[in-house]
């Protein structure tokens, strides 16, 4: 038998005072509107006080704090970064003590080289492909594979040895390579390899167990770095699934040994949501006490952004 239903009957619910509410939206946080004329400084002041561009605002606060408190402030970013053409952005801050530490992959060591000897790089790949071109550069792989060698042979980290291996060769666009940077500001600039993964390693002259120890010597690097992050902030930039993995297995390494790493802020920033970035850097290692943040947007856009709005703050802090 079909039950009968009748609409229910809504005249005794229980009502309340809307002034009396709270709400997630106030109206003391809304964005101002813009004045022809103004400064970077006033366009982050009418920025709203809502969702990301609130979480910009605190990544903004977080650095700068970390900053004037000498605490790490670490750079992880995958080889696009260079790729839209963010090297003088990142040397910038390097320059200006702001980043304390950088993170590669090894798809980085290849853009940054090719950018320091001709100011040019990223092969198009389907072009090259389709004859077995693609990746050949002797330039590229001869130089880089000789760099290797040289970190076997002094013992340097993988992003040292091609770091002062430019700087030796003295290339002309050097002044635009993050490495070469890195030896210059006493950045340390650590590279983290996956054997397989990149041109120089279909190359004769490659010899993958010097690479994988100068690799290792940069994760044992990478490692002391993270172990100074409480208080820091730790950003991933462009990078979905290497320099995540590395981070959390740096994490629970130092953690292990004794080494507090609880309050820091991590930072994902990309045009998509990834999830081991998300899982592995702004949400995992942030439960013990920190805070994550997820800022999506184009490369060439949001990291000058922050940049900028970084720099600012902090010339108004001195100032």
């Amino acid at each position: 038998m079909t039950k009968a239903f009748a609409p229910i009957d809504v005249g005794r619910i229980k009502t309340y005072s809307l002034k009396g509410r709270k709400s997630k939206v106030d109206r003391s946080d809304f964005a101002r509107m813009w004045e022809p004329g103004g400064s970077f400084r006033s366009f982050l002041d009418r920025l709203p006080g809502i969702l990301a561009a609130a979480d910009f605002k605190a990544v903004v606060s977080a650095i700068v704090r970390a900053h004037g408190e000498n605490k790490t402030v670490v750079l992880a970013m995958g080889a696009h970064v260079m790729k839209v053409g963010l090297n003088p952005v990142v040397i910038d801050l390097m320059r200006r003590g702001i980043i304390s530490a950088i993170a590669l992959n090894g798809a980085g060591i290849i853009h940054d080289t090719e950018l320091a000897m001709v100011g040019r790089t990223s092969e198009d790949v389907a072009e090259g492909l389709a004859d077995g071109a693609f990746g050949m550069a002797q330039e590229t792989s001869g130089f880089l594979n000789k760099a290797i060698t040289s970190a076997d042979d002094k013992g340097y980290g993988l992003g040292e040895a091609v770091g002062r291996s430019l700087t030796d060769a003295g290339f002309p666009y050097n002044e635009e390579s993050v490495l070469a940077a890195g030896i210059k500001y006493g950045v340390p600039v650590t590279v983290h390899a996956a054997i397989g993964t990149d041109i120089i390693h279909i190359h004769p002259d490659f010899d993958a167990g010097m690479m994988g120890a100068a690799s290792h010597r940069d994760f044992r690097l990478f490692a002391s770095v993270v172990a100074s992050l409480e208080g820091g902030v730790y950003m991933n930039v462009g990078s979905a699934v290497v320099l995540p993995e590395v981070f959390l297995k740096a994490v629970t390494l130092v953690r292990n040994l004794g080494h507090r790493v609880e309050r820091f802020t991590a930072v994902n920033m990309d045009f998509i949501r990834q999830y081991r970035s998300i899982t592995n850097v702004v949400q995992r290692p942030t439960s013990s006490g920190g805070k994550g943040y997820n800022l999506t947007g184009h490369h060439e856009i949001m990291f000058p952004l922050l940049a900028a709005a970084v720099i600012e703050r902090i010339e108004e802090l001195r100032n």
